[in-house]
């Protein structure tokens, strides 16, 4: 039993320090690399900082429990927990759309990118991400502790979880909470809906381009993002959608740690996989001077943001395309 502890102990640990390693490299590079403080990028900083965020609220915990022999946490600690995670999980979720509307203008209406993603406006929808999601975690954290729990104080997860919570209830106060739960969900499949038909346009632009060269860079910009949210849906998706006749607590717990685990240990090598932008930013963090000539500063663009490649903004933008080829060769 120890020796499972032990192990259970090392691999968190590795999980989490891959992870924080990750993210943290991804964002010490796109606020040091000048070349990255585009809309793109800023959105992308903040993605890392969510998922830094969450694996940090589970992670240490559990790792301290399996070291020290126990499965305890204090009331207040498991409130905090479940505002940061549900905080953070929600968050999450409105970035990547705001992420795909970034990919929609940018593929389908390039001649208004710096208008539409505009410094300011990156800023005031990260912040609205951000503000829905803490206003969202506040009431259901409020709510969920707001109900007398009579079935004991043990639940059947590594960390504190809304849906555990509820089981441990035998009023019908429960009810108000499950409520708020589904309209929740009803607004994350709005998010998902805006993705989707965000995604339908950019392929129909995309696929409207004829050289083979020029769909290729014209996706390779959206792939990451579509990776991201197809991890980010799935393992979402199978934890709080799954039949209850085929949930033990210990399916139950495997789930939980792949949605809580995965998307912040994996999304970082999504993005930097084929991404040769941030590959050099990556390499240059290496270099000493990167810390005397970059200052650390948010990635709030103050140039007109980059175009996409000059064949995909030629062909995809009908107005472009009917305009002198000197023209259009940015």
């Amino acid at each position: 039993m120890r020796e499972l502890q032990l192990l259970h102990f090392w691999l968190f640990l590795g999980i989490y320090l891959a992870a924080l390693l990750g993210n943290s490299l991804i964002i010490t590079a796109v606020a040091c690399d000048h070349r990255l403080h585009t809309p793109m990028y800023f959105f992308l900083l903040n993605l890392s900082l969510i998922d830094l965020g969450s694996i940090s609220t589970t992670f240490p915990k559990s790792m301290a429990n399996s070291l020290w022999d126990t499965r305890a946490i204090s009331y207040l600690g498991c409130a905090a927990q479940l505002f940061l995670f549900t905080f953070l999980i929600v968050a999450e979720c409105c970035l990547l759309t705001v992420m795909a509307y970034d990919r929609y203008v940018a593929i389908c209406k390039p001649l208004h990118y710096g208008t539409l993603l505009g410094s300011r406006a990156c800023v005031h929808m990260a912040a609205a991400a951000w503000g829905s999601a803490f206003l969202n975690s506040l009431i259901h954290t409020g709510n969920t502790f707001s109900i007398p729990l009579c079935k004991g104080n043990a639940v059947d997860q590594f960390f504190c979880e809304i849906t555990q919570i509820l089981k441990l209830s035998c009023s019908h106060s429960y009810l108000r909470e499950v409520g708020l739960l589904v309209i929740s969900f009803i607004l994350a499949f709005g998010c998902f809906i805006f993705i989707v038909l965000s995604y339908v346009q950019i392929f129909r632009a995309v696929l409207r381009i004829p050289s083979e060269q020029g769909r290729h860079k014209a996706f390779s910009t959206c792939l990451p993002h579509l990776a991201v949210v197809s991890l980010y849906v799935s393992t979402g998706m199978f934890a709080y959608l799954k039949p209850p006749s085929i949930s033990p607590p210990s399916l139950d717990l495997l789930v939980a740690v792949l949605y809580s685990v995965v998307p912040p240990a994996v999304n970082p090598l999504i993005y930097s996989l084929r991404n040769q932008e941030l590959k050099d930013a990556l390499k240059k963090l290496s270099h000493p001077a990167v810390f005397r000539s970059n200052k650390l500063l948010m990635p709030l663009h103050k140039h007109e943001p980059t175009l996409p490649d000059p064949e995909v903004f030629a062909h995809v933008s009908g107005a472009v395309a009917q305009l002198p080829s000197d023209v259009t060769s940015l």
